[in-house]
């Protein structure tokens, strides 16, 4: 075995071929290695960006869904406001007709104040009665006294996952007399059913959780209503308010790409799962492509190379007969033969030694063998012309370019192959160099007769001279038709990326590690403020960027991997401040050549629209004070700072007087502008750090933070006296109220804002027992120490 390995490894052929096939498997490897790693790259940019936007689009879908049924639930719990007995013997006629709840709840229910069930749509008698007051959703919603969702449970009889969506309902003193809910079956079409019927790709799924950590759709039954998987990260962190996307393993091994997005109307997030085989098949396949073609390439070029080889080392048996004919006496001429240098030189030495030729023929000869051999196996074609510019000589490379042999083009102007439109600059370039002794270097067309295709070539052309005259010329050709077509392919593709860049509205900038503009769009110039281009400049001399408060240069930005939808407050060169959405991508990290990629989104209207929505949530349209959600949210707040203040917070209930003869004699319009003049003498009266509201349709209450009572007394006998001055008329009629106020302290052991706001409201009746007009302190009950 070893010796057959030896002889063959002793042949110059197999050599050659070996050598061929090795440089052609190595170029095959890497060309496949970096091909795909680029283009794996890509797909995972795209595929981070669909599993995103297919989550965010669900989370928003379902949002909008929970917010619509919270405002339709909120809307009619306040129109349930009426005396608890009425409210209690009406209850299964107040909830029959309330038709926009039939549409977007599976079952509704009114409870009374201590979680017994009045009423229930569909009628069902097994219903009524249910005592639902040791239910978590009626105990929090009875004790924060605002809208929420319950937590998911299986619902009876149906046996489905369900959540109960719920609204307290108060009297016209304010006072909590029962709760209306509506339940949801989780997997119902109107809801989250759809969700379900999402994919992503064949094996990719949707799903929602909530920060509990249980499943509440998925697209395998048994799933639902189940904790979530503990072995996945990703999902674990959801539950703690984790957003965003990324890389990760699930419970059956595999690697998949998730996506969460948290919600906002719940305490839910969506999850988007995509497997990462399924995402990046197209690049596997590429793979396999690319190796079969290699393969095949490997196979074609094998055989073809050994008979190249072959034909290129056959002059050596030619030699070889023609020494031993030389020796015999066979024959007189000196050894002519072609092939590569060695077989020429040892040729060359056997004629000198065997006879002494003519110097100047000999070297002729000799010139014009070297050149015709070396011509044969040279890479690229060479043509040689004589002085008309006929054609002499060709190689074989020229002929596989321009699809004719030897035998057709000789005696051929060179310049009949050239195509039409080059050939008259091409002339004139080549006489040039034939007379004037130039080096003429240029590229231009020529035409294939086989195919009809014009070829791309490179030429380089030099004149053949003695010292007297010009014998011709001879012209290097190369075949760049393949390296045009990469050209023009790329030229398209920037063009093409530089006409999407230049129609964004969001700014795009590529900068060195040093901040040094390398590219910028027009749009990113106008964030900037530079008029025209801004290519060439320092970033961080043209802006200045802030986050939370701190500011940003450079070193921040280095410090991060990258950077994805930063909120941040910019400055330019104009002096304008700009809210913007910034996002940056680092290319070729901690090396020299590294890029920062910076997208600037304008972020002033979104900023805007979502302080507006949080001012209507807690404030009353009316007066521009909060509303009950914003007070018992406050209430709350400064219930549990009470042990931690040196002096007490007060709440102040204020019940006006008389205010329904005013809306019926004057009309409602007249009663809301004493509404509006009135929230006007309250916030006047009150300190900054005071909070007023509006809670009802003439009540209104007052939280005093670390205020002390004697002081608060004082400020509730100053806003009677104003309420009962104020006066409005209409008609020549004078309209005026009263107030009955009740005061009482925040206590560290009130069980919930419910306690406190029943002992100010308990103020407000001895006010009005009293006979209206008076102030009334209700203090809050000792704490038994011992």
């Amino acid at each position: 075995m070893r010796n057959t390995l030896t002889q063959w490894f002793d042949s110059l052929v197999n050599r050659a071929v070996l050598l061929v096939v090795g440089v052609t498997v190595l170029t095959a490897v890497i060309v496949t290695i970096v091909s795909v790693q680029v283009s794996r790259q890509e797909l995972e940019v795209q595929a981070r960006a669909q599993v995103k936007t297919v989550a965010s689009m669900v989370a928003l879908d379902v949002d909008q869904k929970l917010a619509d049924r919270f405002l339709v639930l909120s809307n009619v719990a306040e129109s349930l406001t009426m005396e608890q007995l009425t409210f209690e013997l009406r209850a299964q006629l107040l909830v029959e007709r309330q038709v926009a709840l039939h549409h977007l709840f599976n079952d509704v229910y009114l409870f009374d104040h201590q979680g017994v069930v009045l009423s229930h749509y569909p009628l069902d008698a097994m219903e009524i009665g249910f005592d639902a007051g040791q239910r978590s959703y009626f105990r929090q919603t009875s004790l924060q006294l605002t809208p929420m969702v319950s937590e998911p449970f299986i619902s009876f009889p149906n046996a489905e996952p369900t959540v109960m969506m719920t609204a307290p309902v108060f009297d016209h003193k304010g006072r909590f007399i029962g709760i209306i809910g509506g339940s949801i079956a989780l997997e119902s079409d109107n809801f989250l059913g759809r969700v379900l019927t999402n994919r992503l790709g064949e094996s990719g799924y949707l799903g929602i959780a909530t920060r509990s950590g249980i499943t509440l759709a998925h697209p395998r039954a048994d799933e639902v209503m189940q904790p979530l998987p503990p072995a996945n990260e990703a999902l674990q962190e959801a539950v703690n308010g984790y957003e965003g996307t990324r890389f990760t393993v699930n419970s059956l091994g595999r690697e998949t790409l998730v996506s969460v997005q948290q919600m906002n109307q719940a305490p839910w997030f969506v999850i988007a799962v995509w497997p990462l085989e399924e995402a990046l098949a197209s690049i596997n396949r590429l793979t396999r492509l690319l190796l079969w073609v290699s393969l095949a390439a490997i196979l074609m070029l094998a055989p073809l190379a050994w008979w190249r080889f072959r034909k290129l080392l056959g002059p050596l048996g030619k030699l070889d007969k023609q020494i031993n004919e030389r020796h015999q006496g066979l024959r007189t001429m000196p050894v002519d033969v072609t092939g590569g240098r060695e077989i020429r030189e040892v040729a060359e030495t056997f004629n000198q030694v065997m006879e002494e030729r003519g110097h100047a023929m000999a070297s002729l000869v000799e010139r014009e063998a070297f050149f015709r051999s070396l011509s044969q196996s040279a890479p690229v074609g060479i043509v040689q012309t004589d002085v008309l510019g006929r054609i002499e000589f060709v190689n074989p490379a020229f002929e596989a370019i321009i699809g004719q042999c030897l035998a057709q083009l000789q005696r051929q102007h060179l310049m009949t192959g050239v195509y039409e439109g080059d050939r008259t600059s091409v002339t004139v370039a080549w006489r040039e160099a034939l007379h004037q002794g130039r080096t003429y270097r240029g590229q231009f067309r020529i035409s294939d007769k086989l195919s009809g295709r014009l070829i791309w070539v490179d030429t380089m052309t030099s004149s053949i001279q003695t010292a007297n005259k010009a014998l011709g010329t001879i012209s290097i050709v190369h075949d760049i038709t393949h390296e045009r077509e990469i050209e023009e392919q790329l030229k398209t593709e920037q063009s093409r990326a530089e006409g999407i860049l230049g129609v964004l509205q969001e700014g795009v900038l590529l900068t060195d590690n040093q901040g040094q503009i390398r590219y910028a769009n027009w749009a990113a110039c106008s964030f900037l403020g530079v008029v025209g281009d801004c290519v060439g400049q320092s970033l961080f001399d043209l802006f200045s960027v802030e986050v939370e408060g701190k500011s940003w240069t450079i070193n921040e930005f280095l410090a991060k991997e990258e950077i994805e939808s930063l909120d941040a407050v910019m400055r330019n060169t104009r002096n304008q401040v700009l809210d913007v959405e910034l996002t940056m991508l680092r290319l070729g990290r901690d090396t020299l050549n590294e890029r920062l990629v910076f997208v600037l989104r304008d972020d002033r209207e979104r900023r805007r629209h979502e302080e507006k929505l949080s001012w209507e949530a807690t404030h009353d349209t009316l007066t521009g004070l909060l509303n009950r959600r914003g007070f018992n949210g406050t209430l709350t707040k400064w219930l549990m700072e009470a042990k931690n203040l040196a002096r007490p917070s007060v709440l102040m209930l204020i019940d006006l007087d008389h205010f329904k003869p005013v809306n019926d004699r004057g009309g409602h319009l007249l009663g809301d502008e004493l509404l509006r003049r009135l929230a006007g003498c309250l916030t006047d009266a009150v300190r900054q750090s005071d909070f007023a509201a509006r809670l009802g349709g003439d009540e209104f209450g007052i939280i005093l933070p670390a205020c002390g009572l004697a002081r608060a007394e004082e400020l509730a006998e100053h806003i009677r006296v104003s309420v009962e001055s104020l006066r409005i008329e209409k008609d020549g009629v004078s309209y005026g109220v009263t107030a009955s106020i009740g005061l009482t302290e925040l206590s560290a052991d009130d069980s919930g804002p419910r306690e406190t706001v029943a002992r100010a409201d308990e103020g407000c009746y001895a006010a009005k027992a009293r006979g209206r007009n008076a102030v009334v302190t209700v203090p809050a009950p000792l704490v038994d120490t011992l």
